[in-house]
């Protein structure tokens, strides 16, 4: 069960956290913050990390939702704000 290791989780976590660097947009961001909290729950163990570990599916999607959760706390932080966007009122070639 390779899927249980915490540092495999927390390679991720590094790997996209790298790549968030590379391609900006908070969307890696939320996957290794989600990988992040994954390998956390891995290494401090108890019922959570017994119950994740028991089945790949489960591990996925709570990995999947905390990466959701992860990206959408990002963009209410740091996400577009109000007057980023340039509008044109006229042609921008005249």
């Amino acid at each position: 069960m390779i899927w249980s290791d915490w540092w495999i989780w927390g390679a991720a976590a590094l790997v996209l956290g790298c790549l968030e660097m590379l391609l900006p947009g908070f969307i890696l961001l939320g996957f290794a913050i989600g990988a992040g909290i994954v390998a956390v729950l891995f290494l401090v163990g108890g019922p959570v990390a017994l119950w994740m570990a028991g089945s790949l599916p489960i591990t996925l999607v709570i990995f999947a939702v905390l990466s959701l959760l992860a990206w959408v706390a990002l963009r209410r932080i740091v996400g577009l704000r109000h007057g980023q966007v340039k509008l044109f009122d006229h042609d921008v070639n005249d």
